[in-house]
């Protein structure tokens, strides 16, 4: 989804977690930092790649301040066995709790109010970091949703936009639609948004079906949720 984002590249920086420990992460910044609110962008399974710096930068060339971190520390790859691999050692409560809040707070540091968006792998630690830290002012998940009995409702107080595929083979909509009940019955501020499209269509890497079968980019639907995305983070973020 970095398509037309002509930034600066960003930089690697090293931040705190809050046990105290260091995490790096891709730093993307706007042109005018002076009162930029900030977000959290979190990876799919591939790891800190090209394709996810570049949505940080996207969102840098849209006025904020974007921070990814290094959940893989370091490693990435294009396979889907070892991403699948990868994503295996990944511990998500730690990852949500420490890397990803160690990051927000990093943020926090600069700027009032921060926001976290991720795809796939990184839809559902978004999810996640919003059960968990209480910072956040404002979540958007790509396609991507821990196990539902993960998520307590009453822990998620910030507003959350949602985007799925209809033809999801990973996430099916009988599950998206648990989803969106579970956190409506549970007082949760949603909005989701459902297009008739497959896994990871705001990938841009995911073409000629995708990388890995059941995914396909679709510029569409992908800039269109671009667009919700950033009028759902202007009006939870900005002010």
């Amino acid at each position: 989804m970095n398509q037309s984002a002509k930034q600066p590249a960003g930089t690697t920086i090293s931040y705190k977690r809050p046990d105290g420990k260091d995490v790096n992460g891709y730093l993307a910044s706007p042109a005018k930092t002076e009162g930029a609110p900030a977000i959290v962008v979190i990876q799919e399974w591939w790891g800190l790649n090209d394709q996810i710096r570049g949505v940080a930068d996207r969102l840098a060339a849209a006025g904020y301040l974007a921070l990814v971190p290094d959940l893989y520390r370091g490693e990435m790859t294009v396979e889907e066995e070892e991403a699948h691999h990868l994503m295996s050692k990944l511990d998500f409560a730690d990852a949500a709790s420490q890397d990803i809040r160690g990051a927000v707070q990093y943020l926090k540091g600069h700027t009032r109010n921060v926001g976290v968006t991720g795809f796939c792998m990184g839809g559902a630690l978004t999810l996640l970091a919003l059960n968990f830290i209480p910072e956040l002012s404002a979540g958007v998940v790509f396609y991507g949703m821990p196990p539902l009995e993960y998520l307590d409702p009453k822990a998620i107080k910030v507003p959350v936009q949602a985007h799925w595929a209809t033809q999801d083979e990973f996430f099916p909509a009988e599950n998206v639609d648990k989803l969106e009940e579970k956190l409506s019955e549970g007082g949760v501020d949603i909005e989701f948004h459902r297009y008739l499209a497959h896994h990871a269509f705001t990938n841009e890497e995911a073409v000629g079906y995708g990388r890995i079968p059941g995914t396909q980019y679709d510029p569409v639907w992908a800039q269109l949720a671009w667009d919700r995305t950033l009028t759902f983070f202007g009006r939870t973020l900005w002010g």
